[in-house]
């Protein structure tokens, strides 16, 4: 490397997901034990660059943080600081670039590495300030499992283990009652936590986004499962699952938002539509939201979350800057930034295959997909 490490940055973006407690541990520790560096933490993500917002983080700072949910660096998922909403000087508001106020931040602060840590969103910034000459790592996260680059993004299977949690507590309940009752998850346009979840719970249908489904092929497969001796039925209805004619569920359109979707209700819909055609049962629907992000994160996460990190500071070491970490097989590597960045905006993001290996052996335990 043309310059020696002394300190490095490190910030979250976008929204929280079980195990980026782990990865800032992990990263800080590794940072100081092995390699000697200063490492500081922004809060509040790209604002706290912009505001030189920030916290010194030690080994005995992060020590107990390896199982809890959440950031200890906290988020934000509206800062973009090439398009940030400041006063203009009239009493309004008004966009505009400040990323060199954040790149002059840096410097004041002696920093001579930025670590990110986010998803499309907040690793298009990182990008964006690696273009101007920041020497930038990504560390990808997503709780949804959707990103090309790399085979399993932390936060997933935590996610997905509460996922299924949920949908074992209905299945008691449902079966006491022969009622039929919807479980929305979230994953946005990805299915995997709730085919995941789906399966390791044993829903009796799963409706993910990559299948499209009709609400009489869903009646279809209850009233299969009433022949069959189950007269109650768990559905695992996915965020963003669609009907075969295309409608999706909106919940609220959050106008200053990058991604200013918010998925939202489809569960609901699905039970009201469902009660229409399948007068024995009484039909519920329950969404538990948030809760599959927060809490404690599983064992497996834990040990992801040490690889990542580890990686993201070994990747410094070595001066391999403008890249983000990623894992395909068994080995932990890197792919640049740019070509994360090009693959999500023209929607290469990672999605469930519908004849895939998974897909087929859900149907081959009576699974439906209300696709048939």
């Amino acid at each position: 490397m043309e310059k020696k490490v002394k300190r490095i940055a490190l910030l979250s973006g976008g929204g929280d997901c079980p195990g980026l407690n782990a990865v800032i541990r992990t990263i800080t520790k590794t940072a100081i034990s092995k390699y000697g560096w200063e490492v500081i933490g922004y809060v509040y993500g790209y604002r706290g660059l912009y505001n030189n917002n920030y916290i010194e983080l030690t080994e005995e700072k992060v020590e107990s943080i390896y199982k809890e949910g959440g950031t200890i660096l906290f988020s934000s998922n509206k800062d973009n600081l090439f398009d940030y909403l400041v006063d203009d000087g009239k009493g309004g508001k008004v966009k505009k670039d400040v990323s060199d106020v954040g790149v002059e931040n840096l410097k004041k602060a002696g920093v001579d590495v930025l670590v990110v840590l986010g998803g499309d969103g907040t690793l298009t910034s990182a990008r964006d300030f690696s273009r101007k000459g920041v020497n930038v790592i990504g560390v990808p996260k997503t709780m949804d499992n959707d990103l090309a680059s790399t085979d399993v993004t932390y936060g997933f299977m935590s996610a997905m283990s509460v996922g299924t949690e949920f949908i074992d507590r209905l299945t008691t309940t449902a079966k006491s009652h022969h009622r039929v009752i919807c479980c929305e998850l979230m994953g946005r346009d990805a299915g995997w936590i709730t085919l995941y979840a789906g399966l390791a719970g044993n829903a009796g249908v799963c409706l993910i986004p990559e299948i499209p489904f009709t609400i009489e092929n869903v009646a279809k497969a209850i009233q299969k499962r009433d022949e069959a001796g189950l007269p109650y039925t768990v559905v695992a209805v996915a965020e963003g699952a669609k009907y075969a004619d295309g409608t999706k569920v909106i919940g609220k359109i959050v106008e200053d938002s990058p991604d200013p979707i918010r998925l939202g209700g489809i569960a609901a819909k699905v039970a009201d539509d469902l009660e229409k055609v399948i007068p024995n049962h009484e039909v519920r629907s329950v969404n538990p939201g948030h809760i599959i992000r927060g809490g404690d994160i599983s064992a497996y996460d834990r040990i992801l979350s040490i690889r990542y990190g580890v990686a993201a500071a070994d990747l410094i070491n070595e001066g391999k800057f403008g890249n983000v970490v990623t894992i395909n097989g068994d080995k932990m590597g890197y792919t640049s930034l740019e070509e994360v960045i090009g693959a999500a905006k023209v929607g290469q993001q990672k999605h469930v295959d519908p004849q895939g290996e998974l897909v087929k052996a859900a149907k081959a335990i009576g699974i439906s997909f209300g696709d048939e």
